[in-house]
């Protein structure tokens, strides 16, 4: 309930600063897409947008980094676990860290776009979108040695430029059937875990984050000490963890080496 009031307060907001610029027709082109931000509706009618994958299995993603404190605890944790999930990064940490970003490649994981910057898209600019899209997707290839394959817009917010955009680059839009709320200041390891088993199922996709740029001071902590709970509740429902190149969302290629 709060997940879709918080949605549709982000997407109203979005039309009134689009439309206080832009004729009202134009405005709604562009954020329209946005909508696809709502659980209920994304889950029920974009499962791919969503991450719907196999029913046995369960996509492991963490949004944000690189970061050169916070990642490679994530990344010990990870290797403790036995588990291997997809790193969406921003282009301008890549930049920043390529050392980083080259040690998630090299311990098994799979990188992904999540654009250059984390700013949010309510005025339509679909030359900047692409420009900055396709740096991003660059600096990524070439950290990684492969093209990246899938793009998650900051705040899960898809606008027509930005679908347009990942069209144009050859990235896939994915975005989450199950998140931590881990940016929270009140977010716990127990808070954290407890609001993905409320949303986890067999296929599902979930988004904690590994660096906190839009998060509350220390809020890593909670994703952090929540993994070991997640993977433990999904190995209890008989569900194997790893990356979306492993969890076969339709009409996506079957594994990626």
């Amino acid at each position: 309930m709060g997940e879709r009031f918080a949605g549709s307060q982000a997407a109203t907001r979005a039309v009134r600063a689009a439309c206080a610029v832009a004729p009202p027709a134009a405005a709604l082109a562009h954020i329209g897409p946005a909508a696809s931000w709502l659980p209920g509706p994304r889950r029920r009618w974009l499962p791919g947008l969503a991450g719907r994958g196999s029913p046995c299995h369960v996509a492991l993603t963490f949004d944000d980094g690189p970061d050169p404190v916070s990642t490679p605890r994530f990344l010990d944790a990870l290797d403790a676990l036995g588990v291997r999930a997809t790193f969406f990064v921003l282009g301008e940490n890549v930049v920043r860290h390529p050392a980083q970003a080259r040690e998630v490649v090299a311990r098994g994981h799979e990188l992904a776009v999540h654009g250059w910057t984390h700013d949010r898209p309510w005025l339509p600019a679909p030359a900047r979108d692409a420009r900055a899209l396709a740096r991003a997707a660059e600096v990524v290839a070439d950290v990684s040695g492969r093209w990246p394959y899938w793009y998650r817009p900051p705040y899960g917010i898809l606008t027509s430029g930005r679908w347009a955009a990942a069209r144009r680059t050859g990235l896939r839009p994915v975005l989450w059937t199950a998140w931590g709320r881990d940016w929270t200041r009140e977010a716990t390891a127990a808070s954290v875990r407890a609001t993905v088993a409320a949303d986890l199922r067999g296929g599902g996709t979930v988004l904690l984050h590994d660096a906190g740029h839009a998060s509350a001071p220390g809020s890593r902590r909670a994703a952090l000490g929540a993994l070991p709970g997640i993977v433990a509740d999904c190995r209890t429902a008989r569900l194997t963890v790893g990356p979306l190149a492993e969890h076969g969302v339709a009409g996506a290629p079957p594994s990626r080496p």
